[in-house]
């Protein structure tokens, strides 16, 4: 009996001592915040709700998510919340654009974080972004050559966001007629005022058009000027890619640079600095929620198309992206203010 209450009271030694890295994390009982880097209604809240809807049963005590939009700065708000301010213990993860990846390192005064240290989760889907013009009578652009010619006035939320930089790039680098109008909360606002005829067009993300107006482009209500983005999609037809537009090679490199977010697609992301287990916890949970058989079936419902990858995937590519050229950085850097 002695030698049975020795080992124990051994044994219970060992438990209360083990180091608390030993330990699996769990977050029973706990709520977690996803914050999303955009307003309610468009595409990016959309797929932000859609992953938080499923996550929780992936994460270890499945705590509660809740969803909380920080629109403010084109998402740079939300990634600046992320990296500087929300806790490192697996009860706070975010979802921004790709292209806000571009905002540190082409100096935004907006962007204070630094996207090579923050941890990437993965992304649901990669992106194809494209400009267009509302087929209406006040709108003079009807061509990809109209719009060297003429003028379109596109709305756009705020510098950090490819539907504000991309036309304000391109309208040097390719001498388009782009005027963009900022301050638009997200591409639902935008969408309406171009109904309401208070804007002629809008460069935007391709999924997010057809989420919110699935007619639009079928019906022909807006003409699709070009796309944009790491490669050809097959989607919209007899369009050029913006990328075969440029001039010198110079400005296709740069025009590579400027989509590079479209690559990085819609990503998620937690703190730095995280413990590897909480690390491990976060990027496990997002990887088993993109093959969640009911996620996909509600990504369905919702006109999601999922292709997903991961967050070591993610880190890549913007590695790949803070390694570009300084000159070409710079030269981006300039346009987009």
């Amino acid at each position: 009996m002695a030698s049975i209450r020795i080992g124990a009271a051994v044994a219970t030694l060992v438990a209360m001592t083990a180091p608390a890295a030993a330990q699996a994390p769990s977050l029973a009982g706990k709520t977690v915040q996803m914050i999303i880097g955009f307003d309610t209604g468009g595409g990016f809240d959309l797929w932000g709700r859609t992953v938080a809807r499923h996550i929780g049963k992936h994460l270890p005590g499945n705590p509660t998510v809740v969803p909380q939009n920080m629109p403010a700065a084109g998402a740079l708000s939300a990634a600046n919340h992320i990296y500087n301010v929300a806790p490192k213990d697996g009860t706070v993860l975010g979802f921004i654009a790709g292209s806000a990846v571009l905002g540190p390192i082409t100096g935004v005064p907006a962007a204070r974080f630094d996207p090579t240290k923050i941890t990437w989760l993965g992304t649901p889907s990669t992106e194809t972004s494209i400009c267009i013009a509302y087929d209406s009578p006040n709108v003079k652009v009807k061509t990809l050559k109209d719009l060297y010619e003429k003028e379109l006035i596109v709305g756009a939320s705020g510098p950090g966001n490819g539907i504000y930089y991309h036309p304000k790039a391109l309208s040097v680098l390719l001498g388009m007629k782009f005027k963009v109008i900022a301050g638009f909360p997200g591409s639902a606002a935008a969408f309406l005022a171009m109904e309401r005829g208070e804007v002629d067009g809008v460069c935007n993300l391709l999924d997010s058009i057809s989420n919110q107006r699935p007619d639009w482009i079928p019906s022909k209500k807006v003409v699709v000027l070009f796309p944009g983005g790491n490669a050809p999609n097959p989607e919209p037809k007899d369009a050029p890619l913006v990328n075969d537009l440029a001039r010198t090679p110079e400005d296709r490199q740069a025009i590579e640079f400027l989509y590079a977010g479209t690559g990085i697609g819609r990503p998620f992301l937690a703190p730095p600095d995280l413990a590897p287990d909480v690390l491990k916890m976060m990027r496990d949970a997002f990887s088993a929620t993109m093959s969640d058989p009911e996620f996909l079936a509600d990504a369905k419902k919702q006109k999601l198309d999922v292709t997903p990858e991961d967050g070591e995937h993610i880190a890549a590519l913007v590695k790949k992206v803070y390694a570009t050229p300084k000159p070409i950085v710079d030269k981006i850097g300039e346009l987009i203010k």
